[in-house]
């Protein structure tokens, strides 16, 4: 079978492989987690022979009378009778496994072997099962494709990257959509169908939730109003204005089992002028966007929230922890730290405008540090200035990671214009664009490339 090999989750996954650590996979439902642990079976453990690598899929028909620790432990024992070699387990959805953790926890002890597993409630790690696994386990989120993925997964079609994306922004990235080869409506009625149940599931069911109406409507709304700030008491007001009375707590509760299912994330807001976190309102993006068109929402009418959505998820799968900022009256859309490294950014849909670029621009500002600052749109022209970079959010998303230590000249420059500021050197080419910003205290070296 040909896999999208997903090579950034297979670089961290095999740091850790035959260290006495159990390795989870977690996320939503069909993000591709049980297809990356026959990857990592196939590929990091090529060379181990089939028969000491165990499988278990706890959705399967053959695996139902499997539900507690008693029984799951029990039927692994053959498995570990079978001859003295280390053995290789991969358990999917073991959270449908009640205490399974004593289980994993018993294999440490007793056995060789190296265990990976996946789930798709974040609960199944909460403070409890910590303890139980303390210092014995590491986790990975798996998320749906990359634009860089989606590409790769549709490759076949030949489209162009602006087709591509147009695609990508309507359908979203759940590798499963694959079957249906951007057909819209099939794949709208199969997101529709997930969407359907991951609620049941993994929220209403796990949580118990009797009103369905109105758990429903809270997360239509947090859906329809990615990218948007508002609270909990904004929810409650709207639902209110429909006849429908629900609590702040209830609010806040069922958005919470959103985001332990994986379906929702919350983005705090952070004030770069007070360094705090700021308990007020947040920002919610939906781990995949198309499950806003399939429900209703036009992506491309709402074309600016989709982007914002889109660079937030790109980020997270980059490894930043990403925060909203805030500096006086102004908001940054994103800012994300990672290795001590921080970066800004602000999306927006067009600069089409001279207005737009003074205010798209105008927020860094109020900003001191010298750390890279990005304006990021679909324009195919390049409006950098001042130092802050603009790109085009396509070229963005394909690009690797840019590192604003590294020297990366394109080929085929003629001359430089080299200028200073307070903070740092700036290196244009012929075509006055951007493509370095080092520190006052780098050595820069120029010099013709041909």
């Amino acid at each position: 079978m040909e896999y999208i090999l997903r090579q950034s989750y297979l670089n961290e996954i095999q740091k850790f492989i035959n260290k006495p650590v159990t390795k989870i996979l977690i996320g939503m439902r069909r993000v591709g987690k049980s297809t990356l642990l026959k990857i990592i079976s196939e590929v990091l453990l090529k060379d181990i022979p089939s028969e000491n690598k165990i499988f278990m899929n706890f959705e399967s028909l053959e695996l139902l009378n499997i539900r507690n620790a008693e029984t799951f432990a029990k039927h692994i024992q053959a498995f570990l009778k079978q001859n003295n070699d280390k053995k290789y387990f991969f358990f999917d959805e073991i959270q449908v496994v009640h205490h399974w953790e004593e289980v994993i926890n018993g294999l440490q002890a007793d056995y060789d072997c190296d265990i990976y597993i996946t789930g798709s409630n974040s609960t199944m790690l909460s403070s409890d099962l910590a303890t139980v696994l303390a210092g014995r386990y590491v986790q990975f989120e798996i998320y749906p494709f990359t634009f860089k993925e989606f590409i790769d997964c549709y490759k076949d079609l030949q489209l162009s990257q602006e087709e591509y994306f147009t695609k990508f922004i309507e359908i979203g990235g759940l590798p499963a959509v694959k079957h249906f080869q951007l057909d819209p409506n099939p794949s709208y009625r199969y997101l529709s169908d997930i969407y359907n149940t991951v609620l049941v599931k993994d929220v209403l069911e796990y949580n118990q939730i009797r009103d369905i109406d109105i758990f429903n409507r809270i997360l239509l709304y947090a859906a329809e109003n990615i990218s948007h700030t508002f609270s909990a008491l904004n929810i409650r007001n709207f639902l209110k204005s429909e006849g429908r009375n629900v609590s702040v707590d209830t609010v806040l509760n069922y958005l919470n089992f959103c985001i332990n299912a994986f379906i929702l994330k919350k983005v705090p807001r952070y004030d770069t002028i007070g360094k705090n976190i700021l308990k007020v309102e947040e920002k919610y993006f939906l781990t995949d966007h198309g499950f806003r068109q399939a429900k209703g929402f036009s992506n491309t009418k709402d074309i600016e929230r989709v982007l914002e959505n889109i660079v937030y998820t790109e980020l997270l799968q980059r490894g930043y922890t990403v925060y909203i900022g805030k500096v006086k009256d102004k908001e940054i859309d994103f800012i994300a730290e990672k290795d001590g490294k921080r970066l800004y950014f602000q999306v927006c849909y067009l600069l089409a405008t001279a207005e737009t670029r003074k205010r798209e621009f105008k927020v860094y500002h109020e900003i001191s540090d010298n750390h890279p600052k990005y304006i990021l749109s679909m324009d195919t022209i390049d409006f950098s200035q001042e130092g802050y970079i603009h790109k085009n959010i396509i070229h963005w998303l394909l690009d690797k990671e840019y590192d604003p230590t590294k020297k990366s000249l394109q080929n085929g420059v003629i001359f430089c214009v080299c200028f200073l500021t307070k903070y740092s050197i700036f290196i244009f080419n012929n075509k006055l664009q951007l493509y370095l910003e080092y520190p006052m205290n780098s050595l820069v070296l120029l010099m013709n490339v041909h």
